[in-house]
């Protein structure tokens, strides 16, 4: 099943080979074409990792407990 990452993964090389050989056929300068691609797919990587960023689901508590340290976990260490 695909997911909006996939996608993504996807639109990166497209964006890339794709939109620098559409705007080099359109008589584009070679420099200018593969700017355009790759801020194209810079944006594309920089809307799924921080617009829509992956998400952790939430864990159940009784599925992963959570160990927390107190001060009785660590060994006491004496100044004298």
């Amino acid at each position: 099943m695909t997911d909006y990452y996939d996608y993504v993964l996807g639109f990166v090389p497209l964006a890339l080979v794709g939109l620098t050989g559409v705007l080099g056929a359109a008589g584009v300068d070679f420099p200018l074409a593969v700017l355009v691609g790759a801020v194209t797919a810079s944006l594309a990587v920089g809307h799924a990792l921080f617009v829509n960023g992956p998400v952790q689901e939430r864990i159940a508590v009784e599925e992963a407990p959570i160990h927390s340290s107190t001060a009785t976990d660590r060994p006491s260490i004496n100044a004298d």
